[in-house]
């Protein structure tokens, strides 16, 4: 599983999808949630603007598994 390490309290899924390379632009999100099951702690997530924060872990089958970790290291 990779890190995904943010400095914020939160990063949205659209976000995390940009910045695994996952998709080229934020506007492809809504279209690849739609197409595509993403899950979020074990279950399917459709929302782009789901916030993720410290320890969500996010799977997107075939592209990998993240977990997010907030830069500080804080629970939150």
């Amino acid at each position: 599983m990779n890190e995904l390490v943010i400095d914020t309290e939160f990063i949205t899924l659209g976000q995390v999808l940009k910045v695994t390379n996952t998709i080229n632009s934020g506007g492809m999100a809504k279209w690849f949630l739609e197409e595509n099951n993403v899950f979020v702690n074990g279950e399917i997530e459709r929302r782009r603007g789901r916030k993720l924060r410290n320890g969500d872990v996010v799977n997107i089958p075939g592209c990998g598994r993240y977990v997010i970790v907030n830069k500080n290291g804080e629970k939150e």
